[in-house]
């Protein structure tokens, strides 16, 4: 479509593509008609085209199971209205040009799609999505794209997911007429972080590449099952706050890839290769024997994953029966199971830097006896999440963001909508 005419209609009101993006707040749309008209603007200038397709891919919430998915187990999560967005073209060249805002422009030759240096790279990452796309015996080719992130990075929200759903889309429906299955473009930028050395379970993608409310179930890996839920938040009288407490996930790959790898460990010691076959009992009957081979942690970690596994089923049946108290209750256990157990809320050896340990305990402090609080995403640093009675928001907030800065809690909802192409 031409970029005038794709302005025209977005500056048009009343558009229902962007209202299941981002809400129905003035606003909130004003701002985003604005992002979008900017970024269009910037790609005809950086490319010299005058036709362009629009895309999005949601950042994720996790709501349930903390690292639980890499030792293939259920989790429950959702899309959040924070995204990353393109503007898109084909080129006619083999060549894969972009524009990311805040980033030094990159190239990517599609002759060459080996990934070097193992490290998580944006080259590396078009590479490694274009060659999962062959595979499966789509098409690749060059495009130029400008890319607007509006997923605060090292915020828990999976900007990084975000970004490689959004890539598999641009692919998609450049070149393949949109056959690219959402699950099939999760497992593809998953693979591409498995191939710069990060190994990552298949969660955040999939959250993102799906969209809307859902729990996974990873025990069989080729085909996850994804369930979307019939729950509307928004009748609840509460709000899903995520807290920034200024933590960066740089320098902590050793951080995270060491719990897959402890959880790992125990399993083979029982005799499987992944914790999921497994149960609690096996885990506790198996402590005397392996303990001196796997570590005290690694033990404790295999802990929480059976505990938080089983209770995304119990959440699922709360959320599924409108039983909403139950349901925080849960998110309370599942937070206190990760500070005990997972042991991943702040870096070992750094005791005076506990941002994430001291937002949950101000979160306590406000809404014990009235919401939940946990931990977000990955953990070590970064974010905290909330469910905050819309008449706490206020308080909520101001205290938080007293500590952590104006503008680091976000007021989120669930869209509906996956990675997709935006059709005006």
């Amino acid at each position: 479509m031409k970029i005038s005419a794709i302005i025209e209609k977005i500056n048009g009101g009343d558009n229902k593509a962007f209202n299941a993006l981002y809400g129905n707040d003035a606003a909130v749309l004003k701002q985003q008609a604005d992002r979008y008209t900017k970024q269009l603007a910037d790609f005809k200038t950086a490319f010299s085209c005058d036709d362009a397709t629009l895309f999005s891919a949601p950042g994720r919430t996790e709501v349930g199971g903390n690292h639980t998915d890499h030792q293939l187990g259920r989790v429950l999560a959702g899309a959040v209205n924070l995204d990353n967005i393109a503007v898109a073209a084909a080129n006619g060249t083999n060549v894969v040009r972009i524009n990311s805002v805040g980033f030094p422009p990159f190239e990517v030759d599609l002759a060459n799609l080996e990934v070097t240096e193992f490290q998580v790279t944006p080259t590396n990452l078009v590479r490694s999505i274009a060659s999962g796309i062959k595979e499966l015996g789509l098409k690749v080719a060059g495009f130029d794209a400008v890319i607007d992130g509006a997923v605060p990075e090292g915020s828990g929200l999976s900007s990084s997911a975000s970004i490689e759903v959004l890539i598999g889309a641009i692919f998609s429906h450049l070149f393949n007429d949109g056959k690219l299955d959402p699950v099939d473009n999760a497992k593809i930028g998953q693979k591409a972080e498995h191939a710069c050395k990060k190994f990552c379970g298949l969660m955040d993608q999939t959250a993102c590449a799906v969209g809307g409310f859902i729990t996974i179930d990873f025990e069989n890996p080729a085909s996850p099952i994804v369930k979307a839920l019939d729950f509307d938040f928004a009748k609840t009288g509460y709000s899903l706050v995520i807290t920034n407490t200024g933590g960066s996930h740089g320098g902590l790959d050793a951080e995270y890839n060491s719990l897959p790898a402890e959880m790992k460990a125990v399993a083979k010691e029982l005799g499987q290769e992944v914790l999921r076959p497994l149960s609690m009992e096996d885990v506790i009957k198996g402590i005397p024997t392996i303990r001196e081979k796997v570590g005290d942690r690694a033990i404790l970690r295999s802990i929480h994953f059976q505990g938080d596994n089983a209770r995304v089923v119990d959440q699922v049946a709360a959320l599924e029966a409108n039983e909403f108290q139950k349901f925080l209750g849960l998110v309370i256990e599942s937070g206190n199971s990760s500070y005990m157990y997972n042991q991943n809320i702040y870096v070992g050896g750094q005791p005076q830097y506990q941002s994430v340990a001291l937002a949950l305990a101000l979160s306590e402090q406000v809404l014990k006896g009235k919401g939940a609080w946990r931990v977000h995403g990955g953990g070590f640093a970064g974010t905290i999440q909330a469910f905050v009675p819309n008449d706490s928001l206020e308080e909520y907030i101001s205290t938080l963001e007293s500590v952590f800065g104006e503008g680091n809690c976000h007021k989120l909802f669930i869209r509906s909508e996956g990675s997709v192409k935006v059709d005006l």
